[in-house]
């Protein structure tokens, strides 16, 4: 994984405060994730998240991912769980595995969409997780590409789906990984999507 993505220099710690004040004020933003580039807002605010999804042109139905360099910021959600649906997820985290974990209304309908589950995942993306933690808890984060078009990989082909219309397009590079993060159902430990 590329230095550049860790905020250890006064530029890179200029870049993550930047991201972070742009969701804080509602923005929608582009950030380097464990495999593609993901778009990302936050996920208390309903009109950042519309703007996302129309961005992507993705139905509100179908739900977003959580993303958080802290676990604490699931505790929440994940308290629920039995111990060994919470040690198979232990086992994958942090990392590049999405869980599906029931929500029971603790979450605003436009992040889970119609389903009673929501997707989490521990990013152990060095500037996501730092961003995380910056703008102050977990973020919605979801591929950077249109619907039916291929997730972006690099910068400029953020920039060339979306343009002017991001806040901010930053934060190194991704953590070079071939796939998107594999999607298990906690209740069942089923692969919904393999990495």
């Amino acid at each position: 994984m590329s230095s550049e993505n860790c905020p250890t220099t006064f530029s890179q710690r200029l870049t993550l405060a930047c991201a972070a004040r742009a969701l804080a004020a509602g923005g929608v933003i582009a950030h380097p994730t464990e495999s593609v580039w993901g778009l990302a807002c936050d996920p208390g605010n309903p009109d950042a998240v519309a703007r996302l999804v129309a961005l992507k042109n993705r139905p509100l139905e179908k739900g977003l991912i959580l993303v958080s360099g802290d676990v604490g910021d699931f505790s929440g959600l994940l308290h629920n769980l039995s111990g060994d649906q919470r040690a198979r997820i232990d086992a994958t985290w942090p990392g590049p595995v999405t869980w599906l974990v029931p929500h029971f209304d603790q979450v605003p309908p436009w992040v889970s969409g119609v389903h009673h589950s929501v997707a989490l995942r521990h990013t152990d993306h060095p500037f996501t997780a730092a961003l995380t933690r910056a703008f102050g808890g977990a973020i919605v984060s979801t591929s950077a590409n249109p619907a039916g078009c291929q997730p972006a990989r690099q910068k400029f082909q953020v920039l060339r789906y979306f343009g002017a219309d991001l806040d901010f397009v930053g934060g190194g590079s991704t953590g070079g990984r071939a796939a998107p993060s594999e999607i298990r159902d906690a209740s069942s430990g089923r692969i919904v999507r393999a990495g």
